[in-house]
């Protein structure tokens, strides 16, 4: 008899929330995810895009390896930048990691002089 009570199947427990419940936690986590993650780095990256855009003659750029120069020509995906008197060298739009432009540069100095 005891034997026959050990055998006989077991009800399962409750899980109280069954489908939603096992959901629930994982839309949580992508929510978490979007807003901290996904969403401010597609911000950067529409920002990034922009200023490569915007990059014009006149320009001053620091390129992602460091290099300082003033934009001479600007191409579909490549700028000419002069890094000295008689040095010039071609980069791809995407190697520019800053840009500084010909009027932002002129506030700039004409805020040192006054100062």
């Amino acid at each position: 008899m005891i034997t026959l009570f050990l055998l006989m199947p077991q009800a399962a427990p409750s899980g109280g929330g069954g489908l939603l419940g096992m959901l629930l936690p994982l839309l949580l986590i992508f929510i978490v995810f979007y807003f901290f993650i996904i969403r401010p780095q597609k911000k950067k990256e529409e920002e990034r895009r922009k200023m490569i855009e915007s990059v014009k003659k006149g320009d001053r750029i620091i390129t992602i390896g460091g290099i300082h120069g003033k934009v001479v020509r600007v191409a579909d995906t490549t700028v000419l930048v002069q890094v000295d008197d008689n040095t010039k060298i071609r980069f791809e739009k995407t190697a520019i990691a800053s840009v500084q432009s010909k009027k932002s540069q002129e506030e700039k100095d004409t805020a040192a002089t006054t100062s």
